[in-house]
């Protein structure tokens, strides 16, 4: 009997190191070409219409949700199921601290008020409601520190020149630590946008 209960312990051990163990290698051997690979065969999407804005780093997003699958599934999740249109501005939990939504409806910000930001605690999930809006991205090692990172607001300012697109209901963005950011710019005709914001626990 002891026998057999040593057995079963040492099965369910080995099951467990090669489950991790093909956890870490799917990590380890993402490419910039077996991650697009990834993002277009777009499994994670699980139903989700919304298109992925083509700024993303691929490879971050790639290495990422493989390494916390849960929680970005139950992001998507919140994304895909949830009435945006009826939600009412305000936080709404998905996963804890592991994740969580907040949605604002306000007048966009003129460009000259605007600034550019990056997270290290937390990636952003980006997704314009209703409306339009610009938003800016450059690469943090172009970015010059404005104000050191505050760990209390999970954020850090910079100054910089960077790319601009226009964010619409069409698809969502996503900004990882290195992935300095300047969303909220107004776009004339479009006063007030209504917008998510999901933040996601960057796994380390």
């Amino acid at each position: 009997m002891k026998s057999k209960f040593q057995f079963i312990q040492c099965l369910t051990l080995l099951t467990a190191i090669i489950l991790f163990s093909k956890i870490t290698y799917a990590q380890e051997t993402f490419t910039a070409k077996t991650a697009h690979k990834w993002v277009k065969a777009a499994s994670w999407k699980n139903g989700l219409k919304l298109n992925l804005h083509p700024s993303t780093n691929e490879l971050e997003f790639a290495k990422q949700y493989q390494a916390n699958k849960a929680v970005w599934d139950k992001a998507f999740t919140f994304l895909r199921e949830q009435d945006l249109e009826k939600l009412a501005p305000g936080k709404y939990p998905i996963d804890g601290d592991n994740a969580y939504a907040s949605i604002t409806e306000a007048p966009s910000k003129e460009f000259e008020q605007s600034g550019w930001e990056s997270h290290k605690n937390y990636i952003d999930l980006q997704y314009v409601i209703r409306g339009q809006e610009k938003i800016g991205v450059i690469p943090i090692e172009s970015a010059t520190v404005t104000s050191p990172y505050d760990a209390t607001k999970d954020g850090a300012k910079y100054s910089g020149e960077g790319k601009y697109y226009i964010a619409t209901p069409k698809e969502f963005f996503l900004f990882f630590p290195a992935d300095v950011h300047r969303p909220n710019i107004k776009i004339e005709g479009y006063d007030v946008v209504k917008k998510l914001v999901i933040k996601i626990k960057v796994a380390n």
